[in-house]
């Protein structure tokens, strides 16, 4: 069974490869969205726009994004793969500080209807509802979505909640 995903990303450190070359945060999100293409069917990416961080302040500006498209498996294995994705575009996650800066943080924010909580993962995403950066490219794609626990509209919740992005 194939279930509609949406997929959160953000970069905003770049990474320098063991060639020598620097990929931008701007190149770390493409490089992310062409990886998940082989990964999720029918893939559409929404635009990438600059964010002021969220929760800890001292750091770059971030580029966030968000694609979808159609998956066939567990959100644990998802959740695998997209580790390997970040980890692949210099990510590691040992050294960084939470919040802090990222090479490529790719978060699952709705898998289908699904609602589920584990040490490791919870569908959806925990901070999706105050969360511009993530809520604007999802309703790019997705206009009508709602949260599938409440069935609040996500774009009620971002006008409710009087966040936007900067």
């Amino acid at each position: 069974m194939a279930f509609l995903v949406v997929l959160g990303l953000g970069s905003n450190k770049a990474y320098k490869r063991a060639d020598g070359r620097i990929q931008t945060p701007c190149e770390l999100l493409e490089e992310g969205s062409r990886k998940l293409s082989g990964v999720l069917s029918d893939l559409r990416a929404a635009s990438a726009f600059e964010t002021a961080p969220l929760y800890v302040t001292d750091q770059p500006r971030f580029l966030n994004t968000a694609v979808c498209g159609w998956y066939e498996g567990a959100p644990h294995e998802l959740l695998s793969i997209i580790h390997d994705i970040e980890s692949s575009c210099g990510r590691n996650r040992a050294e960084e500080r939470r919040f802090g800066e990222r090479t490529l943080d790719i978060d699952i924010l709705l898998f289908g209807g699904i609602v589920m909580s584990a040490p490791d993962l919870e569908i959806p995403h925990p901070r999706l509802a105050e969360r511009a950066f993530a809520l604007v490219p999802l309703l790019d794609l997705l206009p009508d979505a709602k949260d599938p626990r409440s069935g609040a509209s996500y774009r009620d919740i971002l006008k409710k909640a009087g966040r936007s992005c900067e």
